[in-house]
């Protein structure tokens, strides 16, 4: 009689997914950041809802104003995802706008001209200074981070040499373009709130829709393949800071509508507040990836701080860095999870 062996019954090849795999698939979607920045707007927002519900904190107008306020950091925000996006780093921004602001009112207030034409004059100073960076960048092969610092300095001392002290404006157009309101039913939104939704729409099919966008994710997801591939790589580069100076300058011009005036320490470490918001946009700062409507979220964010610490009115304002940072520290380690999940 010979024993007769049983074989194992045939295992599932279909087996559910573990939780491992579900925690690797997720890190590896590259959404994820976008997503958990949205989550954080809404959960914050209804956070002010519940707890401020009896001060206003529900109406259109004060959601709104969420643009309104932001608008001028939205558009800087946008021109620094460029740059981050192909690998790159522009700490000039915030001076650029601070010059943007001296410039347009020594020109309207001391030289008498009319703003409309001091605006593509002062378009064109931030888009020639943000050609000139990336063509040191990529022609003498210096580190981005250097030669922005110097456009850093040097911007910010040309606001001193434009003047040392304040210039209020008082021309009727600039005044009539910072009041002038288009009017939504609910609220109402300003001149520069709707012009940084356009450049954000703007972006956006630029990045996702043309081949200047393919090519900026592909320099900065990996630059050796997209040489490799025969991409225009140093033309990338330059107009990728253009196209950020170029932004900055407008973020100035919105700025000059909201202050009405012009002062040489305007915008001082708003270059910070730039990247801070791209990042917890969930833009990757190795560059690459990142989605320019999550850079979105990441301004209405920053605007949702400062209102939640005024409507508290016990909180100092020193609370909006501190809250910054640590959302900051939060979304890097995201990153890092992220990055780290893509090399194994």
């Amino acid at each position: 009689m010979t024993a007769t062996t049983k074989t194992p019954p045939p295992q599932d090849t279909l087996a559910a997914p573990t939780s491992s795999s579900k925690v690797s698939a997720l890190l590896a979607d590259r959404r994820l950041p976008v997503l958990v920045t949205a989550v954080l707007f809404l959960a914050m927002y209804i956070t002010g809802l519940s707890r401020y519900q009896n001060y206003g904190f529900g109406e259109p107008q004060v959601f709104l104003n969420l643009f309104i306020d932001n608008g001028y950091l939205l558009v800087a925000a946008v021109g620094a995802t460029f740059v981050i996006l192909s690998g790159g780093i522009d700490l000039s921004v915030g001076s650029v706008i601070g010059f943007t602001t001296m410039f347009t009112a020594w020109l309207v207030e001391r030289q008498g001209l009319p703003i409309l034409l001091v605006i593509p004059m002062a378009l064109a100073v931030g888009a020639l200074g943000g050609f000139l960076m990336g063509y040191v960048i990529q022609n003498f092969e210096i580190q981005p981070f250097i030669v922005t610092l110097a456009g850093l300095f040097l911007f910010r001392g040309l606001c001193l040499v434009i003047s040392k002290e304040s210039i209020a404006i008082g021309d009727e157009t600039v005044s009539s373009l910072a009041q002038a309101q288009a009017q939504l039913g609910l609220g109402f939104l300003s001149i520069g709130a709707i012009v940084a939704l356009v450049v954000l729409a703007a972006a956006f099919y630029i990045l996702h829709y043309s081949r200047f966008g393919r090519r900026v994710y592909a320099i900065g997801g990996n630059e050796q393949s997209a040489m490799l591939m025969g991409l225009p790589q140093g033309g990338t580069k330059i107009a990728v800071y253009t196209v950020s100076g170029f932004c900055s300058a407008l973020a100035g011009l919105l700025f000059t509508l909201y202050i009405q005036s012009g002062d040489p320490l305007h915008a001082t470490g708003m270059e910070l507040d730039a990247i801070a918001a791209v990042v917890i946009g969930g833009t990757l700062l190795t560059g690459g990836s990142g989605y320019v409507i999550g850079t979105l979220f990441g301004v209405l964010v920053l605007g949702l701080i400062k209102s939640i610490i005024q409507f508290e009115g016990t909180l100092s304002s020193w609370w909006t860095k501190i809250a910054t940072g640590v959302l900051l520290c939060a979304f890097i380690l995201i990153q890092r999870a992220m990055t780290a999940r893509k090399k194994t």
